[in-house]
């Protein structure tokens, strides 16, 4: 039987077809924090509409990444709230900032404002502006896995910042060993919804 003990973050959940609830369909998200009290992530395979460099010129910052580039859907909980998660140029090298959290060797994560300055002027390769983020109370991830809504898989990088968000989810299974073809088509009207 699954415990608080046996979900260890950092991990990916990867949501199972029958989740039909529209944040989390076929979405892969990032957990980053889990304990008895309850569990945090982020959705990674969000994209939005809504441009990097639209965004942070409301913030009177300069965005010196790609053009083209576009925030994600990080949740569905205080989405004005902005979440950087990234890999540093220098790698793991270099000291960790108070500002920033070390999600596992190599992955970061930060909400300071002075890093995403100091981010948006010299982006790194793998670089995602997350809107809003994924929580659940005590106990609740826990039933949820238990009722199979979600599989957990290792963080990878090519996933947390895959450009294909379908492709995203696919690959997720596919490295637990799962074929997404040989799952179930949840998405007809009249299935019963998950509550999340």
């Amino acid at each position: 039987m699954a415990s608080d003990d046996s979900l260890q973050a950092p991990v990916l959940l990867v949501a199972m077809p029958q989740i039909l609830d529209g944040f989390f369909h076929r979405s892969v998200v990032l957990l980053v924090h889990h304990d008895g009290e309850g569990s945090l992530g982020f959705i990674v395979n969000r994209p939005t509409a809504i441009q990097v460099a639209e965004i942070l010129e409301g913030m009177e910052i300069g965005w010196e990444g790609a053009a083209d580039a576009v925030a994600h859907f990080g949740g569905p909980v205080q989405p004005q709230l902005g979440t950087v998660v990234f890999t540093p140029r220098d790698g793991t090298a270099a000291a960790l900032p108070e500002s920033q959290a070390e999600i596992c060797p190599g992955l970061r994560l930060t909400q300071h404002v002075g890093d995403l300055e100091q981010l948006a002027a010299s982006p790194p390769r793998d670089f995602r502006l997350l809107l809003g983020y994924a929580g659940w109370g005590a106990g609740q991830l826990l039933e949820e896995i238990l009722r199979n809504d979600w599989i957990t898989a290792p963080v990878e990088g090519q996933l947390v910042f895959g450009a294909d968000a379908e492709g995203v989810w696919s690959e997720a299974l596919r490295s637990v060993g799962i074929d997404p073809a040989t799952l179930p088509n949840w998405s007809a009207p009249g299935g019963e919804e998950s509550a999340n």
